[in-house]
Formats: structure tokens, C-alpha cells, sequence
């Protein structure tokens, strides 16, 4: 079952910038799918659409049925509800706790306060830090930061989990366990869709890949790697 669409999409930015022309890409229900591409290849342009940070200039995406594009801008945090998003530099709140930070975004939806507890819990239980519900980020490693922002990303059980560089602070080891803790949420059913550079974490995790290059799909391989592209 397709659960992510994009059809002849394209996408030219105010400033006469290309990031994007005539995508065609379709990802089923429960997929991991690596974004990769240089800098500039439209990687980061295809992942802002999917949750609606930026709109294409012709074509439409459709997620779960919905055509992205058409959400008017007050409805866009309904979208959001059912998805969640994971950035390269964490975005924790400092003065708020592990479980606090990860309890934010139920509480702004009003769920009621045992609920909330319910969900926070089984979210830190899966990316195993439910023993530090009561640290702050500074007192985390880099590695345990991405793992509340994780928590926080899918404590309302998103269809589909959007990864933007979720590695790219993180020491090699630290980057696979997190990797592990993103293969295990894949596992449970969720969609990924991951933009990323790091060559040796595609390597080793043998996912559906797809390649850009100047806004263009011109790869894509069911269990890829980055070898796959050197030399083509």
C-alpha cells in the first residue's frame, strides 16, 4: 500500500533556486527510506514538504491519503499531529526535564495527565531512557539528547517518522545506536523517511535508498548502499 506520493512535483524557490524538478517517488506503508544526494541535491526540500514546511510549485505530494500542498495553514498542525520529525541538533527545551520535553507535545494537544504519563513512559522505554525522566539535556550525552528528541518525535504514535540529518552530531557508535533505535520504531510498523550524509550508517543498514542529484531522482535501489552510486 503507497503511503507517501509524489507525483510530477516540482519546486522553484522565490529567489529563481531549482530544488526540485518532475519528482515521481512512491513509498509504501511501514518502508525506511534513505534520502541521500550532495548538498543542494533537493534532500532537504523533499523532506520539508512531506510535513508541509514548504509547498511544491506544481505537482502534488500526498501523504496517507492527504494532498499535503492543498492543507490550508490552519490546518497544518492537525497534519503534524500524525507525524513526527526528527532534526540533526535535537531542539530540547533546557530549562524543561527528559520527561517534560518528551510531555510537551501531548499537553499542548490537552490530553488529559495520565494519558500523557502513559505514552511518555512507553516512549522513553523504546528509546531506553526511561530511567532519566528526571535529567536535564545538559546533564545527556549527544546520543541520549537525540534519543528524547526521538521519544518526543513519536510519543503520539505517528505513521510516519521524517528524519533530517539525524546523525550528523554523533560520534560513529552513538549514530548506529540511535540507528537501532529508529530501525526498532520502522519495526513497530512506523514509516522513515531519513535524509542523511553518513556513507558507512546507509552501508551498514541495507534500506531502500534513493539518490538525488540537482533536484532529480536518479537512483533508487530497494536495498542500497552508497556503493551503489560511486562511479555512476
Amino acid at each position: 500500500m503507497e503511503f507517501i506520493k509524489f507525483i510530477n512535483v516540482d519546486k522553484t524557490y522565490k529567489n529563481g533556486v531549482n530544488a526540485l524538478y518532475n519528482l515521481n517517488l512512491n513509498i509504501k506503508k511501514g518502508e525506511f527510506v534513505f534520502v541521500i544526494g550532495a548538498s543542494g541535491s533537493g534532500k532537504s526540500t523533499l523532506i520539508k514538504m512531506l510535513y508541509r514546511e514548504e509547498k511544491p510549485s506544481n505537482g502534488e505530494i500526498i501523504v496517507g491519503g492527504v494532498n499535503v500542498a492543498k492543507v490550508k495553514n490552519n490546518k497544518v498542525y492537525k497534519l503534524r499531529r500524525k507525524i513526527g520529525i526528527v532534526f540533526q541538533d535535537y531542539k530540547l527545551l533546557p530549562k524543561l526535564t527528559v520527561y517534560e520535553n518528551v510531555a510537551f507535545a501531548l499537553e499542548i494537544y490537552g490530553l488529559p495527565t495520565e494519558e500523557v504519563r502513559k505514552k511518555v513512559l512507553k516512549a522513553l522505554d523504546l528509546v531506553g531512557l526511561k530511567p532519566r525522566t528526571k535529567s536535564y539535556p545538559s546533564q545527556l550525552s549527544g546520543g541520549e539528547q537525540q534519543r528524547v528528541a526521538i521519544a518526543r518525535a513519536i510519543v503520539n504514535s505517528p505513521k510516519l517518522l521524517i528524519c533530517d540529518e539525524p546523525t550528523g552530531n554523533l560520534d560513529p557508535d552513538t549514530s548506529l545506536e540511535i540507528m537501532k533505535v529508529i530501525e526498532k520504531i520502522n519495526d513497530l510498523g512506523t514509516t522513515i523517511v531519513m535524509a542523511t550524509h553518513d556513507r558507512e550508517m546507509v552501508d551498514k543498514m541495507k534500506k531502500r535508498v534513493i539518490l538525488l542529484d540537482k533536484g532529480k531522482l536518479v537512483k533508487d535501489y530497494e536495498k542500497g548502499s552508497y556503493s551503489n552510486y560511486e562511479g555512476n
